[in-house]
């Protein structure tokens, strides 16, 4: 038995010390394995291309010494030794790239949440390959950075970095192991000169209006880059979203280019001190003055120069904008015609507000007089397009020029549903002639300084009000004239989870937030919350939403589920979005923390939404009166009442709309289809 052992024993150090002799000694270039398995005969032409080669490094002429050195130590002693694998996987890499030898490489990476960087990277990426003078220079490749191994950077010879700043100074979700590798390694002593043979340039982009937090991971990388050894061939560049980010982006692409051509094509050896390669730029970059709003597409204002006064949206901004079906009025704002709208039309049943409300959704106008907002919430169905702002500081145009311009986009997407198989002929005479404006299209409608004078005139014409806010403009609040209804949006009940959900841009968030309510609580008319529920988000803060219900002791809470809006870059997936007896089960144990106070009073299942209302105010002998008495508001404000309270226009719900009917929500007057336009029964 021992002596058995102790062969074993031997056998094994045999075995092992012959494997680091062969590894030692026979030590040959990678083999591509579909190559070689392809075929066991190496061509003629092969062996040629690969002796040429090799005569080639011995002269010292070859073009790229990268190249040389990579081909010359194995697969020119390989071919001379007869073994052609290597030369098999030069010509393999050759047939995919025909002319990459010779060529420096060029690695553009993108980090993105929203897209933006991506298309500008790959915009980068169709000019640099689209001309000649770099394309036959530089071997040019564009990825993202989550499908790139960041131990590959010092291989690289040039890296381009365009990457966004997400949540808190954070870097997209998906550059999250990239960004914390380079700031890393950054950090370590070893790495100091881990990338002194990488030339590298960083474009960033952020928004302005987020102070704190501006363009801090682009900032960052370039820090890093530099710290690790690594050479700016190009300066830092900024894009900022509330202006023209894209219009920067190619400003500084084009810089870069015609830099590259100096350095590259003609041989300059070095950037000068201005163009960004100077050791003076790193200590200055945490001291640059952020762009203010006035700034914002590009370029700076001497002291003592007059301010110009730009538009709200930028031409791209307008163009994207129209792209999702906007229609632009004036420079800020815009009317777009809702689904239910059309549905109702063609008699295939109204919105959420005509269930809880009473309002004829095919009579319905879906607009704002400003497309900024002070928030750029993760479950915005507007996929942040429009600018962001905490103040008014552009172009304005007069109340009177946008309601005409809405009316007139408005009526005219009416007009396009004449000859729509299904379109009611009375509907449709009648949704020529708006009696609803739903004042939360997108954006924060109360930032347009003269928003009382756009009610008044909506009031005149006989057009009820629902205007939306976000809660972050007490004062606007505060100054409001009536409206027919006042929602305040309350995406979150803890400063923390607002601050997730809603990614405010004033520091002073949560105590606006709070200062709306206690002014949302003064108004007279009819006041409503309005919570959108996102799994996994929002929906744990039980106590926290009945303390800000009894806060603001609104007149109704409106509970829906978030809707999910698809898009590749949506934080947000289907596992999100709750279901109708979850919303249901929620607002049901809100209600029992109210103390009797509110109870469901109405749902629409199909919006996967429900009605708490106050009981004291609108349930009357055992009957709700949800629904609005829209004349009698109309005749209300045109005799110049400034009392007015959710009272005195207020009617009874019909039985159909009541929380508990075997209609769940849908008018039973209007049909129901599915997808296919077949009809299906009602309630689900």
């Amino acid at each position: 038995m021992l002596a058995a052992y102790l062969l074993s024993v031997l056998v094994a150090c045999a075995v092992v010390a012959l494997t680091v002799y062969l590894k030692k000694h026979l030590r040959a270039a990678p083999v591509d394995i579909k190559a070689k398995s392809a075929s066991k005969e190496v061509p003629l032409q092969m062996k040629q291309s690969a002796q040429q080669a090799e005569q080639s490094c011995n002269r010292g002429e070859s073009a790229d010494k990268q190249c040389c050195s990579e081909f010359s130590e194995s697969c020119c002693k390989a071919t001379s030794q007869g073994d052609a694998s290597c030369s098999s996987n030069k010509q393999e890499s050759s047939s995919s790239s025909n002319d990459t030898c010779g060529k420096e490489s060029f690695k553009i990476l993108y980090g993105t949440q929203s897209g933006t960087a991506e298309m500008f990277a790959k915009r980068m990426y169709n000019k640099l390959t689209g001309e000649p003078r770099f394309s036959s220079v530089f071997n040019v490749e564009c990825e993202d950075c989550a499908n790139y191994d960041p131990d590959l950077l010092q291989s690289e010879n040039y890296v381009v970095v365009v990457m966004s700043t997400h949540i808190e100074g954070s870097p997209p979700p998906t550059a999250k192991h990239f960004y914390w590798w380079v700031c890393d390694e950054g950090l370590s002593e070893r790495s100091r000169n881990l990338l002194s043979a990488v030339k590298f340039a960083v474009f960033g982009l952020g928004n302005s209006l987020y102070t704190a937090h501006y363009n801090t991971v682009g900032r960052n990388i370039d820090k890093a880059f530099k710290t690790l050894g690594g050479s700016r061939f190009w300066r830092r560049g900024e894009g900022d979203e509330s202006g023209e980010n894209g219009k920067q982006f190619d400003e500084w692409v084009q810089g870069m280019l015609d830099n590259l051509e100096k350095r590259e094509i003609i041989g300059a050896e070095e950037l000068s001190d201005s163009e960004g390669e100077s050791d003076e730029e790193d200590e200055e970059v945490d001291e640059e003055p952020l762009a203010d709003l006035e700034d914002l597409a590009g370029g700076s204002v001497e002291k003592g120069e007059k301010i110009p006064i730009k538009d709200m949206l930028s031409g791209s901004q307008k163009q994207v904008l129209t792209k999702q079906g906007y229609k632009i009025v004036g420079t800020h704002s815009s009317v777009k015609m809702c689904r239910w709208t059309k549905a109702m039309l063609r008699g295939r049943g109204g919105c959420y507000k005509h269930t809880f409300y009473g309002i004829a959704s095919h009579q319905c106008m879906e607009a704002t007089p400003s497309m900024a907002c002070a928030n750029k919430c993760v479950f915005c169905w507007r996929h942040h397009k429009n600018p962001v702002g905490k103040e008014w500081r552009w172009n304005m145009d007069g109340p009177e020029t946008i309601i005409e311009g809405c009316l007139k986009h408005h009526t005219q997407m009416v007009k396009q549903m004449k000859g729509v198989p299904g379109v009611k002929p009375d509907r449709y005479e009648e949704g020529l002639s708006p009696r609803h404006c739903a004042l939360s299209l997108v954006g924060e409608p109360i930032l347009y300084p003269r928003i009382n004078e756009f009610l008044s005139e909506l009031h005149a014409r006989r057009i009820s009000s629902f205007l939306v806010t976000n809660a972050q403009f007490p004062d606007r609040i505060r100054q409001l004239t009536p409206t027919t209804q006042l929602y305040i949006s309350v995406d979150a009940a803890t400063p923390e989870s607002l601050k997730a959900v809603d990614r405010p841009i004033f520091a002073d968030f949560w105590e606006r937030f709070l200062e709306c309510i206690d002014e949302l609580k003064k108004k007279r008319q009819r006041t409503v919350y309005r919570l959108t529920l996102v799994k996994g988000w929002n929906m744990e803060e039980m106590t926290n939403y009945s303390n800000l219900i009894k806060r603001g002791c609104p007149d109704f809470i409106e509970i829906k589920g978030v809707t999910y809006c698809g898009g590749k870059r949506n934080q947000l997936t289907m596992q999100n979005v709750p279901y109708h007896h979850e919303v249901v089960s929620f607002s049901q144990k809100i209600a029992d923390m109210t103390d009797g106070q509110y109870e469901i009073a109405s749902e629409h299942e199909h919006s996967c939404c429900v009605c708490l209302a106050n009981v004291n105010k609108f349930k009357r002998d055992g009957k709700w009166h949800t629904w609005i008495d829209f004349d009698k508001f109309q005749d209300l404000v045109a005799q110049g009442h400034s009392n007015i309270t959710s009272e005195d226009y207020m009617t009874e719900t019909p039985a159909w709309a009541v929380f508990g009917a075997p209609e769940r929500g849908f008018d039973p007057e209007e049909r129901r289809v599915g997808h296919r336009g077949r009809p299906v029964k009602q309630g689900c």
